[in-house]
């Protein structure tokens, strides 16, 4: 059984962070992909060991893109591959010689995938950036933050993964999938930003209708609102509740031992500050797993507030096999699980550079042009 993209050749040219992630999610679902290593990545003393599971589903081919030799051997691997991805400033593999022009006049169906934090024009597009930049100018974390307080550094989730590599991820399969009607392939301009305000599109449109102000941690999901909110136990951890609806609000009610008849009314905004104040000191009562006891598992919209490390033990997680056993490193499985062809966690190269022969041979170059390119320094 193979995973949906079974067959789909994809280039990688070596980026951190977003790039390699949205790279991760079409290998798990059976992309070949073949990252582009620099040759000065290549260890001198290769010792095979294996790289992260960030690294999973790729083969690593170490190349010099200003080398002549080398820009041409990425040429003729676009001429069998389906997708082209690079994440550098606009104009840079255009400088270099495997831009889209470049690549797609080798192979018109071929799709070109290209990622940034501002996008490919306007007049930050060449600017250094990283995810809490594109989070800031698109208004995520001036949403987050307390009362009075300053706004919330996030983690990369939004801007990096969600925004940038999950985006660029989407597009690409979009385009594939045009590319099997039409026979033409096109450039995919998966901007951070773009695909940050993208995740925004409900709070834009609240925003717009008054339902969310722009006074932090006032609104309904910023943690103004006290049934929606996490709250301190007694052993000094976290829970997390979040009943939205009515009736799961009156259970919740009900489970923590208050009378729902002499609380303030649920969305009465005025009286959230007495509300939570209530919240907090019932939550203070008991700790985290006596809550859980109590808690998880109903309708009351409840679950701990958990470590990466406690996650990989929570039941739930255990039964739905989150985590794959192969590794020391919490290492997760595929997703989105698909029925009949489900992704499959791929191999990582043993170390940088250590398939390019494999990759070379495999793409049609014969064993004597491949020593000559690594003898020209071309390819390592």
């Amino acid at each position: 059984m193979t995973g949906p993209l079974d067959g789909v050749k994809v280039l990688e040219l070596a980026g951190l962070g977003a790039l390699p992630f949205g790279s991760l999610k079409l290998a798990d679902m059976g992309a070949d992909v073949v990252r582009l290593d620099r040759v000065s990545e290549v260890p001198e003393e290769p010792k095979e060991g294996g790289y992260s599971f960030w690294d999973r589903g790729r083969r690593s081919m170490a190349v010099d893109l200003k080398h002549p030799d080398g820009v041409a051997t990425v040429l003729r691997l676009a001429e069998r591959a389906d997708v082209f991805l690079e994440s550098f400033r606009p104009g840079v593999t255009e400088r270099l010689g495997v831009g889209p022009d470049d690549v797609m006049g080798r192979n018109p169906r071929i799709v070109y995938g290209r990622l940034t934090g501002w996008g490919q024009e306007g007049p930050l597009a060449h600017a250094a950036g990283h995810s809490l930049n594109y989070e800031a100018i698109t208004g995520v974390i001036r949403a987050i933050g307390p009362p009075g307080g300053p706004p919330v550094p996030l983690l990369q989730i939004l801007g990096d993964f969600a925004g940038g590599g999950l985006l660029l991820a989407y597009g690409v399969v979009c385009a594939l999938h045009e590319a099997q009607r039409s026979g033409r392939g096109q450039v995919v301009d998966a901007a951070m930003i773009d695909g940050t305000m993208s995740l925004l599109t409900p709070y834009y449109s609240m925003a717009a209708s008054g339902m969310h102000t722009e006074e932090m941690g006032s609104n309904l999901f910023d943690g103004g609102a006290p049934f929606y909110n996490v709250y301190e136990t007694k052993d000094g951890k976290y829970v997390s509740v979040a009943p939205i609806e009515p009736h799961f609000y009156a259970l919740l009610i009900e489970k923590m031992g208050l009378d729902l008849a002499s609380l303030p009314e649920q969305n009465d905004r005025t009286r959230w500050p007495e509300l939570r104040e209530r919240f907090a000191a019932v939550f203070k009562t008991r700790t985290r797993d006596e809550w859980c006891e109590i808690l998880e598992g109903s309708d009351a919209c409840f679950a701990p507030v958990l470590t990466f490390g406690e996650a990989q033990s929570h039941p739930h997680h255990e039964a739905r096999g989150a985590f794959l056993p192969r590794s020391g490193t919490p290492e997760l499985a595929p997703s989105p699980r698909l029925s009949r062809t489900p992704g499959k966690p791929g191999g990582s190269p043993a170390y940088t550079g250590s398939d390019t022969d494999a990759v070379l041979e495999e793409f049609g170059f014969e064993r004597a042009e491949i020593a000559e390119l690594r003898e020209r320094g071309a390819v390592k």
